[in-house]
């Protein structure tokens, strides 16, 4: 019963994770949703050396890359619904904009780079165990990052990374 336990208190990272990569709120639950049931399936091939999240990131992260390359072949599927839809207005807001702007840049990146900084920089995880979980060398991992943070920084306009104000 403690596989079943660690498994449940994953999941919202594990939701966090796939909709960060899939920005899309079904896809993210049939993903991870996916991701559970080949982990419960697959029971017999964990081996406890590590922490189990770790291991449920890497199934996800399979998991969406196997269904990149399907979706990829097959071409972009379009909702009729969407097409009945009159064009929106952007929002007014220059902080909604911003974050729109952020949010087109990450799409931009490549996909290593956009895999390693949702990893660190969305869920916390730790050079040592994204490198792990992407199964590449930690250097490896921080180059992806720097590239990663570049190519934001240009995309965005911003000269230089966001500094924490002193308070006095």
């Amino acid at each position: 019963m403690q596989f079943l336990d660690e498994i449940s208190g994953s999941v919202p990272a594990l939701r966090r994770y796939a909709r960060a990569l899939t920005r899309n709120a079904d896809r993210a639950d049939d993903l991870v949703q996916d991701c559970l049931e080949r982990a419960i399936r697959k029971q017999r091939l964990w081996a406890p050396s590590g922490p189990l999240q770790g291991w449920l990131f890497r199934i996800l992260l399979n998991l969406h890359r196997n269904d990149s390359r399907h979706q990829r072949r097959r071409g972009d599927h379009l909702s009729i619904d969407t097409l009945l839809v009159e064009p929106s207005i952007p929002a007014p807001q220059p902080g909604r904009i911003a974050l729109g702007e952020m949010s087109r840049a990450i799409d931009a990146l490549p996909t290593e780079q956009r895999e390693a900084l949702l990893l660190v920089v969305l869920d916390g995880v730790s050079y040592q165990e994204a490198a792990g979980i992407l199964g590449i060398p930690a250097g490896t991992l921080m180059s992806r990052l720097s590239r990663a943070r570049a190519a934001l920084r240009t995309m965005t306009g911003v000269s230089e990374e966001p500094r924490l104000r002193s308070v006095k």
